[in-house]
């Protein structure tokens, strides 16, 4: 039963929050696609609440032809004013224009480095970094690394990837272990790295 559980408190009650918490969030994660999916939802997600990106989702998915990279780099003029016609996605142009111009970015970026998953996992080594924190108000907002990554990502023509987006990026795909130390899936995770 889910209430048995202690969780990071920022998952609420929402059943939805709470599966992501529980099944996604700091999840060592090494598959291209879904990397470059949280990437695009990160960046959307700034200045709203990621819950807000959650139930929207799969309106995302649909919108952006399944994260699909090489379908993302084809859209034109027409394709965003349709875009920014549906509402069930987040209608911001500069972060669909965004998402064009970091599908162009990763897909050379895999060029170059074979894959994302081994770019991105550079920044912490090829290892999840695994914090020990008692409490969600001490954890960073950024950190070192995700500056790092911040940077070379812009070097490389990125955008939205300043160094919080960068940050929460890493906590959703398991490049950091952010979860509570008191969280039933601190300990869960720390046991796979």
């Amino acid at each position: 039963m889910l209430a048995t559980f202690k969780r990071c408190s920022w998952c609420g009650s929402d059943p939805l929050y709470i599966k992501y918490h529980d099944n996604e969030w700091g999840v060592p994660l090494h598959d291209d696609s879904l990397l470059f999916e949280l990437l695009v939802l990160e960046g959307f997600q700034a200045g709203l609440s990621w819950l807000t990106i959650l139930k929207k989702r799969e309106a995302f998915r649909k919108a952006f032809n399944g994260f699909d990279a090489h379908e993302i780099v084809r859209f034109d003029q027409s394709k965003i004013a349709r875009l920014m016609q549906n509402s069930t996605i987040i209608r911001n142009r500069a972060k669909i224009l965004a998402t064009v111009q970091n599908a162009r970015c990763f897909l050379e970026i895999k060029e170059r480095f074979n894959s994302f998953d081994r770019y991105i996992w550079q920044f912490v080594e090829g290892r999840s970094m695994v914090n020990s924190w008692k409490s969600e108000d001490l954890i960073p907002a950024k950190t070192v690394e995700s500056e790092k990554m911040s940077r070379d990502m812009r070097s490389k023509g990125f955008k939205f990837v300043g160094p919080t987006i960068c940050y929460a990026f890493m906590q959703a795909t398991g490049l950091v272990n952010d979860h509570i130390t008191t969280c039933f899936r601190y300990s869960e995770l720390q046991a796979t790295t």
